[in-house]
């Protein structure tokens, strides 16, 4: 047998995720191996006519304490921790009648699942596991001899080598030892946080915070650098996606991302998911340049692009429909970085390939824009981290008080939320100018809310966008009017902010003046 290569006499097999279960361990059966397991695996072994030793009778020892002691027993670690190849550890086995256990499959009770339907603590508690994660780990230590199964997905590839090799290979034990260790890793950050969670509560603290914060992130791959060439980079990905991500896109075409790339991307695929109706973000900098909505996503790319042809230039654009072969021709007329869709007509990735253009764009297909995005959102400070809830909503809008004498007609009104969406996603201060579909200028991340509006008006006059007749959405209050008349000035006639400034009476005053409806939505949406 080549150098590396380890058969699989024994294996152990003791999971809580029954998937897979039975092909798996009945191929290892006709590879040659013995099969230990425990309780309900044991049982749905059996049921499908395969042969299987309980670990009660394999090492003599009955379980006890209602099965919470069943594996912790020399036979067990013993015969999984034993250094093969080793003369001193063949003789200690031999002298205890251990067997070599060489395979060692576990996946871990379903503690998350239990406690997201809702449990006491004592339930909590018995669905922590403790025999599991100490196989995993002692699998996981000697992966030089044995191989550790945590994932079901991998039973395929540890199957496929025990029956062409005779054996499992260094390289696939090492990679799943790897996974093991993650995986332990994990359940026990997830238990802490948990516990920790209920143990502030039960000193009555009600805002569902835990006193610990575990992070679990796979590694995607390095970067070429960060944001800038002198700063190293990497990308790592949540380990349990289930809605829309960058982390989880399929790069079509294109080169690899880089990191600004990465966080531009983000920024497009949030913005574009506020939208309902086909709609095409176009991002530089983490800030919107280009917005609209319109029956199909040609036509909304070309209302994007003329509210500044300019920055778009070398930007990112995402569309929340499936990305067909016209839209396709007419990116193809601007220089961009990176597209970002649902899915893609192949006709459309066609038009791509044969443009010489988009020979480097990256072409990102984003899976799920249906579901939820997650819930929280994290930040590092120099020896800490920030945790907040992600800013989903803008449906406060719709019972937004009238604080102007003139209530905003039903197209201002149409337009005003369409900028208060977008506004949400513009770095404080933010000004928006839009039309009902379509911005018309952007004011992003000035130190005074007034220079926000004239850099608004200014960039929409550059770009021959018509502010008559624009509304306005401001993403926090207005702390003097003059933020307020620089845009009634340029034309608005609408606006919409959170109010709650101690000067709210001068601007609604200056409101009035301009003959302006405003709306006051009460939540402010600062992005920083």
């Amino acid at each position: 047998m080549s150098e590396g290569i380890r058969p699989v006499r024994t294996a152990l097999v003791s999971v809580s995720d029954k998937n897979g279960l039975v092909p798996f361990v009945a191929g290892l059966v006709e590879a040659g191996a013995k099969i230990l397991s425990t309780g309900g695996t044991a049982r749905a072994l059996r049921e499908a006519g395969i042969d299987v030793v309980d670990v009660s009778e394999h090492t003599g020892s009955p379980e006890i304490l209602d099965g919470r002691v069943k594996t912790l027993h020399p036979k067990v670690h013993g015969g999984i921790l034993a250094r093969r190849d080793d003369a001193d550890h063949d003789r200690q086995i031999a002298e205890h009648s251990i067997e070599p256990i060489d395979l060692v499959c576990v996946n871990l009770y379903p503690f998350a699942a239990v406690v997201a339907k809702g449990c006491d603590d004592d339930e909590a508690i018995e669905n922590i596991d403790i025999g599991g994660p100490s196989m995993l780990r002692s699998a996981a230590k000697n992966h030089a001899g044995v191989c550790v199964v945590t994932d079901p997905d991998d039973y395929d590839v540890v199957l496929s080598e025990v029956r062409d090799a005779g054996g499992t290979t260094l390289a696939t034990r090492r990679r799943l030892a790897l996974a093991a260790f993650r995986a332990t890793a994990a359940y026990d950050g997830m238990i802490a946080d948990e516990l920790g969670r209920r143990s502030r509560a039960a000193d009555g603290a009600d805002d569902g915070f835990s006193s610990s914060l575990h992070q679990n992130w796979a590694l995607v791959g390095p970067l070429r650098y960060g944001e800038n060439p002198h700063q190293r980079a990497a990308f790592y990905r949540s380990p349990d996606i289930v809605g829309p991500s960058i982390a989880a896109a399929d790069v079509l075409q294109g080169k690899a991302l880089s990191y600004n790339n990465i966080v531009d991307a983000d920024a497009a695929l949030q913005l574009a998911l506020e939208f309902d109706d086909p709609v095409c973000a176009a991002i530089k900098h983490t800030n919107p340049c280009g917005v609209a909505t319109a029956p199909t996503s040609a036509e909304a790319f070309d209302k994007a692009r003329r509210s500044d042809p300019v920055s778009i230039f070398g930007g990112i654009v995402a569309f929340n429909r499936t990305l067909d072969e016209d839209t396709a021709r007419a990116l193809t007329d601007v220089f961009l970085e990176i597209v970002i869709a649902p899915a893609y007509e192949e006709a459309a990735l066609e038009v791509f390939r044969a443009a010489p253009k988009f020979k480097n764009v990256r072409v990102l297909r984003v899976a799920n824009m249906d579901r939820a995005i997650e819930p929280w959102e994290t930040r590092r400070v120099l020896g800490g981290a920030l945790l907040q809830a992600r800013d989903v909503g803008t449906g406060e809008f719709a019972g937004a008080k009238v604080a102007t004498e003139r209530a905003p007609s039903d197209d201002e009104r149409s337009a005003m939320q369409f900028a208060w969406k977008v506004a949400k996603h513009v770095k404080s201060n933010a000004i928006v100018l839009a039309g009902r579909d379509h911005v018309v200028g952007v004011g992003a991340g000035q130190m005074s809310r007034v220079d926000s509006a004239r850099i608004a008006v200014l960039r929409a006059r550059e770009h021959d966008m018509d502010t008559r007749g624009s509304v306005v959405a401001s993403d926090a209050f207005f702390p003097f009017r003059d933020g307020l008349d620089v845009c009634a000035e340029a034309g608005a006639t609408a606006v919409v902010q959170p109010g709650g400034s101690m000067r709210d009476d001068e601007v609604v005053a200056a409101a009035n003046e301009h003959g302006m409806a405003m709306l006051m939505t009460g939540a402010r949406h600062f992005r920083h």
